[in-house]
């Protein structure tokens, strides 16, 4: 993860690009693999770690009806997050993620390890689910972390 954090943050410098984050299930993880390289002021504009759903209704203005008809842990939630966050940061770039790390929290439904990730770029929005098979909560966030950082750099090349 190391080096494509640095991937990221080089070429978010060298296009000139201000990246926003907010993110749920990894509880600022992906704030902290950018805004440990060290430049990375330059181009980060915000991270908010939405965690509750009080949070994201506070900051994100995502609606409750939203949340109540179809979890935080949704593609409509994930939506709302990076729509909302791109309009609040004035980034370039938004990214948002939303999902259960677990051990516990899961249903049949919605497992552990299932995983939304948004990005918005160029008023283009695009929902991405993953379903990380590992029920392990550090591995899940580290590879949301990993997954989020490819979206980013597959958005600046």
């Amino acid at each position: 993860m190391k080096k494509l954090n640095k991937k990221v943050v080089a070429l978010l410098k060298k296009k000139r690009t201000r990246l926003a984050i907010a993110e749920s299930c990894t509880g600022g993880m992906l704030s902290s693999a950018i805004t440990s390289i060290s430049g990375s002021s330059k181009v980060f504009v915000m991270g908010l770690v939405t965690y509750s759903n009080i949070s994201k209704n506070l900051l994100l203005k995502i609606p409750k009806q939203i949340i109540k008809n179809h979890g935080a842990v949704s593609s409509e939630c994930c939506s709302y997050m990076v729509n909302n966050l791109s309009k609040i940061a004035k980034a370039n770039i938004a990214i948002s993620i939303t999902g259960i790390a677990g051990p516990s929290g899961g249903t049949k439904l919605k497992p552990v390890g299932l995983v939304y990730i948004g990005i918005k770029s160029k008023n283009r929005i695009k929902i991405s689910k993953y379903l990380f098979k590992n029920k392990d909560r550090s591995k899940i966030q580290k590879k949301t972390v990993k997954k989020a950082l490819e979206l980013i750099l597959s958005i600046l090349k």
